[in-house]
C-alpha cells in the first residue's frame, strides 16, 4: 500500500480524543443496529435459514471458482461485454488507463466502489494526469476533504451535517448550509454539471452471475445508474470472489445485504446489467467493460484457514456492531477495509507484515461473527491471524516471511498456552494473580508494556476452592 502510515498508538490516541467523531459514529452505529434488528424481526420469517442458504451458495461458488469465472467470461462475451483479467492492482489500473487513452478520455465519473479504493485507482489516474470524480455523496464529501472512506458502506458516516456544510462551503464555494435537503441539492447540482457530456463511467460490482453473464449493482442514490447508463462507456471493477453461479444465488445475497448494511428491506435501486445498448434501446452505454481482478484472492482461497473471508458481501454489519470500531473509527486501521472484516482480509491481500498491527483492534467479543449474514467466523479468523503473527500456525498469510519474531514472545506464549489449556492449572494461577498487584505497579514506570496496562487495570482477586484445584492438579485428596 502506498499510503504513509502513522504509528498506531498515535492515531488511536488521536481518534479516542476526537469527541465529535466518536459521537457521530456512536449515533450512526446505534441507528444502524436498531434498523437491522427491526427489519429482521418485522420482515423475515427464517433469517437464520437464509444465512445458511447464502453461506452454502457462496461456498459452492468459491469451490468451483475457476468454472464460474470461465462460464462468466463466455456468457458475458456473448452478451457483448468486454472481459479483462488482472492479477494485481497495478494491472487493473493499467487496463482502465489504457481504455481511457484509446478513447481519448480525460475524465471519469465513479459510482461507489471499494474495489477501486483497494487498487488505489484515483491516485494512479491522478499521476497520469486524468481526473477521477466520485459521485456517491459520501465519497464526494471525502474526496473534497482529501480523506479516505471510514466505512465500506457509508464512507462519510463520521461526519455530521454541520461539518459537511463547512466542507461544501470551502470546497464548492457555496453558501453555508446544514439542512440535509439543501446539502443534497448542492451535491446534486455539482454532480449534474459533471455528468454533462460524460464519456466514461465506472462502477463496482456487488455480484456477478456466471450463468447469465451479467452483473448486479445495488445503490440508494441513483448516481450509480447515472455512471452506468449516461456515458458511452461503462467500466466495472469486480473482484473474482464476487462471481456467483446464478441469478437466484445472487438474489439470496441481495436479500441479506441491505438489511444487514442499512436496515432496509430492499435497496432503492437494483441495476442488473447484461450488456451494452442494443438496437432500439433509448439509453445505455455503447460499450461495457468488466475488469476481473485477483489481487491475492486466489491465495486466500487456497488457504484453509482464511478462505471463508471471501464469502464477504461487503455489508459492513461487522463494523456496525464492533465495540472497537465505533470508538476509534475506520481511519485508525489505515487500510482500505477497516473493522473486523478488514482485520482478516487486509493481512491476506496487503500482507500481514504491512497490516498485522490492526489485529490488536479486536476484543474477541464475537459480535462480528454473530451478525455476519454469510456466517464468516470473523473472531476465529482474527485469532488465527494473531497466532500467525507471532510465528505459530501452519497456514500463514501473505507477508508472513517478512515478520520478525521475538524468541521471548514465543516462549511466553507457549507457556501461556500450556497454562491456559489446563483448566485446573489456569484457575489455580488466576487465583494468585492479585498477589502481584503491588509488584506490577512498582515496575510499571520502567517497563513500557506494564506501564500502559497498569494505567487502566488491576490484577483481579478471584476466590476458588484451593484444595479442590490442588486435587484436580495432583490427583491427591485433601481431607
Amino acid at each position: 500500500m502506498s499510503m504513509q502510515k502513522v504509528p498506531h498508538e498515535q492515531i488511536v490516541n488521536e481518534k479516542l480524543n476526537d469527541t465529535q467523531m466518536r459521537q457521530n459514529l456512536s449515533n450512526a452505529m446505534h441507528t444502524l443496529q436498531k434498523n437491522r434488528l427491526n427489519v429482521i424481526k418485522d420482515r423475515f420469517v427464517d433469517w437464520q435459514g437464509l444465512r445458511f442458504k447464502a453461506k452454502n451458495a457462496k461456498n459452492n461458488a468459491l469451490m468451483s471458482l475457476k468454472e464460474r469465472l470461465l462460464e462468466f467470461e463466455a456468457n458475458a462475451t456473448k452478451n457483448g461485454i468486454n472481459v479483462h483479467w488482472a492479477n494485481s492492482s497495478d494491472e487493473a489500473c493499467e487496463i482502465i488507463y489504457e481504455l481511457m487513452i484509446q478513447k481519448n478520455i480525460k475524465k471519469i465519473l465513479k459510482g461507489k466502489s471499494m474495489a477501486s479504493e483497494e487498487i488505489e485507482l484515483n491516485h494512479y489516474l491522478e499521476k497520469k494526469g486524468i481526473q477521477a470524480i466520485e459521485t456517491d455523496l459520501g465519497e464526494l464529501i471525502l474526496q473534497l476533504n482529501g480523506e479516505t472512506p471510514v466505512h465500506i458502506v457509508v464512507p462519510a458516516i463520521h461526519k455530521n451535517r454541520y461539518e459537511i456544510g463547512e466542507i461544501f462551503k470551502e470546497k464548492l464555494n457555496v453558501p453555508l448550509e446544514h439542512e440535509i435537503e439543501k446539502l443534497n441539492s448542492i451535491a446534486r447540482k455539482h454532480l449534474r454539471d459533471e455528468f454533462e457530456g460524460l464519456k466514461m463511467g465506472l462502477s463496482g460490482v456487488n455480484f456477478a452471475m456466471s450463468k447469465e453473464g451479467a452483473i448486479w449493482l445495488i445503490e440508494n442514490e441513483g448516481n450509480g445508474r447515472m455512471c452506468t447508463t449516461a456515458p458511452d462507456i461503462h467500466v466495472a471493477i469486480c473482484g473474482i470472489e464476487k462471481v456467483m453461479q446464478s441469478f437466484e444465488d445472487a438474489a439470496t445475497m441481495v436479500s441479506l445485504l441491505t438489511p444487514s448494511a442499512t436496515g432496509q428491506f430492499i435497496p432503492t435501486y437494483n441495476n442488473i446489467i447484461t450488456g451494452p445498448r442494443k438496437n432500439g434501446d433509448l439509453d445505455g452505454p455503447k460499450e461495457v467493460h468488466i475488469v476481473l481482478f485477483n489481487h491475492h484472492r486466489s491465495d486466500m482461497l487456497a488457504n484453509e484457514d482464511y478462505y471463508e473471508a471471501l464469502r464477504c458481501i461487503r455489508c459492513g454489519a461487522c463494523m456496525n456492531f464492533c465495540p472497537v470500531y465505533d470508538k476509534i473509527g475506520g481511519h485508525t486501521y489505515q487500510t482500505t477495509y477497516p473493522g473486523p472484516i478488514g482485520e482478516v482480509i487486509s493481512p491476506n491481500i496487503f500482507g500481514i507484515d504491512n497490516t498485522g498491527d490492526i489485529l490488536s483492534f479486536c476484543s474477541l467479543c464475537g459480535r462480528c461473527s454473530e451478525v455476519c449474514p454469510v456466517k464468516i467466523p470473523l473472531a476465529d479468523l482474527i485469532r488465527k491471524l494473531r497466532r500467525n503473527k507471532i510465528g505459530q500456525g501452519q497456514n500463514p498469510p501473505l507477508g508472513s516471511k517478512h515478520l520478525k519474531h521475538s524468541k521471548m514472545e514465543n516462549f511466553v506464549f507457549k507457556n501461556y498456552e500450556k497454562m491456559a489449556t489446563n483448566g485446573a492449572l489456569w484457575r489455580f494461577f488466576l487465583s494468585k494473580t492479585h498477589m502481584f498487584n503491588s509488584l506490577l505497579h512498582s515496575l510499571a514506570n520502567s517497563l513500557p508494556v506494564l506501564k500502559k496496562w497498569s494505567k487502566f487495570k488491576d490484577l483481579p482477586q478471584i476466590k476458588i476452592n484451593l484444595y479442590k484445584e490442588l486435587e484436580n492438579m495432583e490427583g491427591i485428596r485433601y481431607e
